[in-house]
């Protein structure tokens, strides 16, 4: 069986791997792998066909410089895989790459084409689904409420649940070790830090982050910042850090496994009180920990005005929206402001168990408990194929 995948950022990836895993589990036949993807698809048998990372671009205005670029990727991944002829085309989230791509294979042969991970029609162009029922027959979602926005326009829906929900959490040790190499005092209060994975994310995102920083620690000297930094990044966060007079605690994937990278991210965000991150399925992951949260997010002024129209929905943070709750702050856009955002990171500490249910409520409604969505994914696309599973 020959398979092509298209994974346009880290959370694809970890999907892409997952699902590559519970496709070679579960088929009776050797599976052959090719496409773009991250290391942990690597990890798991993939070459990539270029970088993945050439393709982690978000915003309008932040993709219209790559334009030119992204237009030539989309083509070279068509004709690798008209070239190839694989028996199926799975392409994982980056809609706005990966679509176009299933659009090209899908206008010169009947290849069976999949998408992995829904997208968003319920919060913004919803027209997106009658589009993408033109040349995808087959979506997995993440989200339980996903599949009748999908199966409408007449595409094949399967909710897999998110595989944050059975990640394996950092031992306990791990996260002890972490806290105890802090600076100051071991029972100090630690406030994760996430400013994204992507660099437009993390070069507009950043410097706002490091605002509240300074804000929250003249107010309360005792807090302790660690910011976990996506490889891609890793150089731009040092130096966007490097003048702080107390720089957070970088935990960097530098010169470790994925596996051990993971970890060690994961200690962090278990050895957390509290965190502030960038609007994006992070919120998941924190949730997993059960770690309380306040949401941030701003892009250039052309973005936002062309999501503000687009906008369907009250809230982006995925929390708010699986837990049918609002008890996630966020701060989006024109509302993106150091000051504001400084007074609920301050309420957040105060009262952290206030988003506890809803975290719990998240993570059981994405399927904690159940069997792997890797699994799941795996499952629904051999049927879909009408394969023999093991």
């Amino acid at each position: 069986m020959k398979i092509y995948l298209i994974a346009g950022e880290l959370s694809g990836d970890r999907l892409g791997a997952a699902l590559m895993a519970g496709l070679q589990t579960l088929s009776d036949d050797k599976i052959e792998f090719r496409g773009v993807g991250g290391p942990l698809m690597a990890e798991a048998g993939l070459s990539s066909q270029f970088p993945m990372n050439e393709l982690s671009v978000m915003g309008i205005a932040e993709v219209l410089p790559k334009y030119f670029h992204l237009k030539r990727r989309i083509r070279e991944c068509a004709e690798a895989v008209l070239e190839w002829q694989p028996d199926v085309l799975i392409t994982i989230d980056s809609p706005d790459f990966c679509l176009r791509v299933a659009k090209l294979v899908r206008e010169r042969s009947d290849i069976r084409t999949v998408h992995y991970v829904a997208p968003s029609v319920w919060a913004w162009r919803p027209k997106r689904a009658v589009k993408m029922a033109q040349h995808i027959d087959h979506v997995l979602a993440l989200l339980p409420f996903e599949p009748p926005y999908m199966e409408a326009e007449g595409m094949r829906c399967d909710f897999v649940g998110h595989p944050v929900v059975n990640e394996a959490l950092a031992p306990d040790e791990a996260v002890a070790q972490l806290r105890d190499g802090l600076a100051g005092v071991s029972e100090d209060p630690v406030v994760l830090v996430l400013p994204g994975s992507r660099r437009s994310e993390v070069t507009r995102l950043l410097p706002i982050f490091i605002d509240v920083m300074e804000r929250m620690r003249q107010l309360r000297p005792e807090l302790r910042f660690v910011l976990p930094a996506a490889g891609p990044v890793v150089e731009l966060v040092r130096d966007l850090v490097k003048d702080m007079a107390m720089p957070p605690t970088l935990i960097e994937p530098t010169g470790l496994s994925s596996h051990e990278a993971m970890m060690r991210k994961r200690a962090g965000f278990q050895a957390a009180d509290a965190a502030l991150a960038a609007s994006g399925t992070v919120s998941l992951e924190l949730a997993a920990a059960g770690t309380p949260m306040v949401i941030a997010y701003d892009v250039s002024w052309l973005s936002r005005q062309i999501f503000k129209r687009m906008l369907r929905i009250d809230t982006v943070t995925l929390v708010n929206l699986v837990s049918e709750t609002r008890v996630v702050p966020e701060f989006i856009a024109e509302n993106c402001d150091p000051a504001a955002i400084t007074q609920a990171m301050l309420a957040l500490l105060d009262a952290p168990k206030e988003q506890a249910d809803a975290l719990d409520l998240t993570m059981s409604r994405l399927g904690r408990g159940e069997e792997d969505p890797g699994l799941r994914a795996a499952r629904a696309v051999l049927d879909g194929l009408g394969g023999r599973t093991a």
